[in-house]
Formats: structure tokens, C-alpha cells, sequence
């Protein structure tokens, strides 16, 4: 019941905007842009951009990203998680190589830093 419970409970869902440097996203649109230009995400992409900014300053592991982001129903890879977090870097940070806001935690997990 606790599974069916939380995967219905949205994480983050309070959260509606956000600014990650010069770009502004609006989570209830989904709509993020960098000085006037549109920056396009997935839906998917959308939501876990919302999972680690409502996570900001904590470590989280890619385990609580695929119970909360992709559910139980679902059952991608940790290396899904990877994948899609350097798909955000290359929208989002300066310089996705190395990368400000969307930290690897070493044999832990990713830490958003915003």
C-alpha cells in the first residue's frame, strides 16, 4: 500500500518555479528557458530535474531517483539514471563536462547544488 501510495504522490510537486543559473524553469508548464530561448525537455526529464532540485544539497542515490522519478511499475536501469542526468547537463550547465549544478557523489549517488 506504502508503494502504490508514494508512487501516486508526486515529488516536488509543491514546487513550481526555479532558477538554475541563467535558466528559468516553470515546472507546472514545463517550459525552461536561457534569456528568451526555449529549452526543450522530456516530461521525464522535467521530472527529475524536479526530484534533485526539491532534493537540493542532499545526496541522493539512483536507487530513491527509480522508485521516485520512474516508479515501481517501470524498470529501467540505474545506467537509465546516468544517461538522463547527462542529458540535463547539456542543457543546463555552463559546461556539462564539468558541471556545477547537477553533482556526481562518488559511489553514492548525484547531489543537486543549485
Amino acid at each position: 500500500m506504502r508503494a502504490v501510495l508514494r508512487r501516486g504522490a508526486h515529488v516536488g510537486a509543491g514546487l513550481e518555479m526555479c532558477r538554475i543559473g541563467d535558466i528559468e524553469i516553470d515546472f507546472r508548464t514545463h517550459q525552461a528557458n536561457r534569456k528568451g530561448q526555449k529549452i526543450d525537455f522530456t516530461a521525464r526529464e522535467f521530472d527529475l530535474l524536479r526530484f534533485l532540485v526539491a532534493h537540493t544539497g542532499e545526496v541522493v542515490n539512483r536507487d530513491q531517483i527509480l522508485n521516485q522519478v520512474w516508479g515501481y511499475e517501470e524498470s529501467p536501469t540505474t545506467r537509465t539514471i546516468d544517461n538522463f542526468v547527462a542529458k540535463l547537463r547539456q542543457k543546463i550547465e555552463p559546461s556539462p563536462r564539468e558541471p556545477r549544478h547537477i553533482l556526481t557523489v562518488h559511489g553514492a549517488g548525484y547531489k543537486f547544488v543549485g
